[in-house]
């Protein structure tokens, strides 16, 4: 009988280790690292080499490569189109990720079944029976007399099918309950999630079909196995948004073939999910009456503006320590801007409690949102709201200095398409040329965007 090897291996950054530890050397988590099995020293191994395992690699100068542009094609979808830089890569191994209930499996059945119209089309399911993939496709209403099912969990069982049946696109749902012979382990461990990923990419890239896998999350919203398995594939996207909220937004991590930092975002209804063409207008979606401790920025989501509302609220605090609660938006970022706050704009708050959020449940990374996020809470200590029609964005630094952001044009002109007149701005960021319908308020300092406001 052959020996058994054993590699210990950790869940977030893919280091091995000889044996297992407490802490990982590496990213300096703890309680990360599990035994990986390795496949027994008698077992044959198919022996591949070069680019997904091709065989006959050559050695070519930069200049002798053929640059020609790779065929994508449409998923039916813009907003996925758009998430995956322009279109499906043949060939090219997508990773989809989020909650129970973001709504994962209904997008990519929607997909295939469009797809399947006019080229073979396979989904394999691991987790669900056909019937029940067929019930949630007529109640959908979706075209099912095209698209290919497969119910199997053998890696190699699925590849040895799809080879004779020749599929363009393929769906593995999930990539946690694939199992590889090999592998003495159970399906979903760190060691069969990892062979299991790199056998279907292998598959995938030899014979040009393109595959999207999904993938589940752990409960702190990170894919769950090995951090090898995002290394693996080339795109990685979350579907996020609560399973009770009408909206989802696709976000891409990664991508070899597009922009990263993408977003698309899909309306939830009882016929599956639908595009939303005009983001802004939801996350916009305002009552008659403007309220204090409320401001609107455009952010930059990969390749487009959002508009998106900020709100906070401050008040008095009957506490020792106030409270910093920020929804959306990084907490540490938030209590920088009270201390810049209090330096540069002569404005104390130590004794307040402050609560921001960003409507409609988008995450804000990028620091254009100072400027917006200090008007917001200035409006609520103030009591005072902040006009309708005004548009801030800006980078706030420690110096007080109101610091430009990206696609600055770009931003206002987004603004002023969606009927707001004055935009307070960093000053190198502001329009050489007047801007018809709408007032630049161009500012250098902190104390220049506070004087700016009613």
């Amino acid at each position: 009988m052959a020996k058994r090897k054993t590699a210990y291996v950790c869940s977030q950054c893919g280091a091995q280790f000889p044996r297992w530890q407490g802490q990982c050397s590496e990213c300096k988590e703890w309680n990360s690292i599990t035994e990986f099995v390795v496949s027994p020293a008698s077992s044959p191994r198919q022996t591949t080499s070069g680019y997904a395992g091709q065989t006959q690699a050559k050695i070519e100068t930069l200049n002798a490569i053929d640059l020609e542009a790779l065929p994508r094609f449409s998923s039916g979808f813009k907003e996925l189109d758009r998430v995956l830089g322009g279109g499906i890569v043949p060939g090219a191994a997508m990773l989809i990720g989020g909650s129970p209930g973001a709504g994962k499996s209904t997008l990519l059945l929607q997909v295939m079944c469009t797809l399947a119209r006019h080229q073979n089309a396979l989904y394999v399911t691991g987790e669900e029976s056909l019937q029940q993939v067929a019930m949630r496709a007529r109640r959908l209403g979706l075209p099912d007399d095209k698209l290919m099912m497969l119910a199997e969990t053998s890696v190699e069982t699925i590849c040895e099918l799809a080879l004779a049946q020749a599929p363009k696109i393929m769906v593995i749902d999930s990539i946690q309950v694939m199992h590889v012979a090999d592998v003495q382990s159970a399906p979903g461990s760190v060691s069969q999630v990892r062979e299991s990923a790199a056998y279907l990419t292998r598959f995938a890239k030899q014979h040009h079909i393109a595959m999207f896998v999904v993938g589940h999350v752990t409960k702190d919203g990170n894919l769950a196995g090995p951090k090898v398995l995002e290394h693996c594939i080339d795109c990685s996207m979350m579907l996020e948004g609560e399973s009770d909220g009408r909206f989802r937004t696709l976000r891409s991590h990664k991508n070899r073939f597009g922009a990263v930092n993408e977003l698309g975002v899909f309306g939830m209804t009882e016929k599956g999910l639908k595009e939303v063409s005009n983001p802004s207008a939801i996350f916009l979606s305002r009552g008659e009456n403007q309220a204090p401790g409320s401001s609107v920025m455009v952010i930059w989501e990969g390749t487009r503006p959002l508009l998106v509302e900020i709100q906070a609220l401050v008040d008095y605090s009957q506490m020792a320590n106030p409270r910093r609660v920020a929804v959306g938006l990084e907490q540490n970022r938030l209590a920088m801007l009270l201390a810049v706050l209090h330096r540069h704009g002569n404005v104390q708050m130590n004794d307040q409690d402050v609560f921001v959020n960003v409507v409609g449940g988008v995450k804000v990374s990028e620091t254009a949102a100072d400027l917006a996020l200090l008007l917001a809470m200035i409006s609520s200590f103030r009591n005072r709201a902040l006009p309708r029609d005004l548009i801030v964005f800006g980078e706030v630094g420690l110096a007080g200095e109101i610091r430009p952001v990206p696609n600055g044009s770009e931003r206002i002109t987004e603004a002023a398409k969606h009927g707001f007149r004055r935009a307070i701005v960093p000053k190198a960021n502001a329009p050489k040329a007047r801007l018809e319908g709408i007032e630049i308020v161009p500012v250098a300092q902190l104390s220049e965007a506070l004087d700016a406001l009613p």
